[in-house]
């Protein structure tokens, strides 16, 4: 069998710190790319000189383009392999994620794949709480999907697609504010199939800041429920496992403030104190949470003591996807079909 060919596109908005630690991880591939090609999308810093000393492919679009699906979909007629890998330019390749991702494609249904992306950084209090969020949600949430044949999405910043299902589809889609999660459940509507790869690494960075976490999350969610709208009715009937999942996100989101407040429940219903129905909360958070932070750990071979200490900054995160997890459930699944809002058309940088 042939080998199949793969071009890789890294979208570049003023990213002139952290492109070089991505295009060395690229280049120090195990299986390289055939191509690799930089989309200066509008920068006014130094990323295309950058960029070009690396000796890739540079594009630079008339203007700035206004999001990351349509800088990508600027590169896609310059690509004619087989496939394309999306790298965010701030995102580090492991030296074999491509070794590890292209096998899946030997399955001639599969369209699109992502492996396990994990923080490049655990600093301030934000990304020290995305690192636990990621923790559980690549070691937990991600391999069940992906037992059910139904992964929820497959991560924009590394993510792999067959060409020819990404061209015929008309490319990245813009319809959406998250073009990975829009892909990810088209394709499986269309009886395709998207994967899960654990053991492809890759690490980005993350919002060191509340301003841009929240800048980051709205967009996520936003963009989640923009999916909903557009695609549950038909997952209902033709990919009844991933509309199970979405359904269970959402009764989360509207379940979760009820959750926050338990403690005061249970001490106004039973009479109890405060700090003992806080303290049974506490524990049943414990009880959810470390254990597959534990398992997490020894299989990243990370240092247990460091991920429990990162423990309590989650809630931080919590509460910031829960605000605006709420906010987007209203303006995109209430208000724009009232055509009283138009929802979040404008693609903000997260960090």
């Amino acid at each position: 069998m042939t080998p199949l060919s793969l071009t890789v596109l890294v979208p570049a908005h003023n990213e002139e710190h952290g492109l070089p630690a991505t295009l060395t991880s690229i280049k120090a591939q195990s299986t390289p790319p055939e191509k690799i090609i930089v989309i200066d999308d509008g920068s006014i810093d130094r990323t295309g000189e950058i960029a070009a000393s690396y000796g890739v492919t540079v594009l630079r679009p008339p203007h700035n383009l206004g999001s990351k699906a349509k800088a990508q979909n600027h590169a896609l007629p310059h690509c004619d392999t087989d496939l394309v890998l999306a790298v965010d330019a701030d995102t580090v390749l492991a030296p074999d994620y491509i070794e590890r991702m292209k096998p899946v494609f030997d399955n001639p249904d599969v369209d699109v794949a992502a492996g396990n992306v994990q923080t490049r950084f655990a600093r301030t209090p934000c990304e020290r709480g995305r690192s636990t969020e990621y923790l559980f949600g690549f070691h937990w949430h991600r391999p069940i999907q992906q037992l059910a044949d139904s992964p929820m999405v497959c991560s924009g910043c590394c993510s792999m697609f067959r060409r020819t299902a990404l061209t015929a589809f008309g490319g990245f889609p813009e319809r959406t504010i998250v073009e990975d999660m829009d892909f990810t459940w088209s394709r499986q509507i269309e009886g395709r199939k998207a994967v899960y790869v654990a053991d492809a690494m890759a690490w980005a960075a993350d919002p060191e800041t509340l301003t841009y976490l929240r800048k980051q999350v709205w967009r996520w969610m936003a963009g989640f429920m923009q999916n909903v709208r557009l695609h549950l009715p038909s997952l209902l009937s033709r990919k009844p496992m991933l509309a199970t999942w979405i359904i269970v996100a959402l009764l989360e989101i509207v379940l979760a403030p009820l959750w926050w407040i338990t403690p005061l429940i249970l001490t106004f219903a039973t009479d109890e104190p405060v700090a003992r129905t806080l303290a049974w909360w506490v524990g049943g958070e414990l009880l959810l949470t470390v254990p597959i932070l534990t398992y997490a750990a020894r299989r990243r071979r990370l240092p247990l003591g460091r991920v429990l200490f990162n423990l309590p900054f989650i809630y931080l995160n919590k509460a910031v996807n829960l605000y605006y997890a709420w906010k987007a459930l209203l303006v995109e699944l209430i208000m724009v079909p009232l055509r009283l809002s138009r929802g979040l058309l404008v693609y903000e940088k997260g960090r």
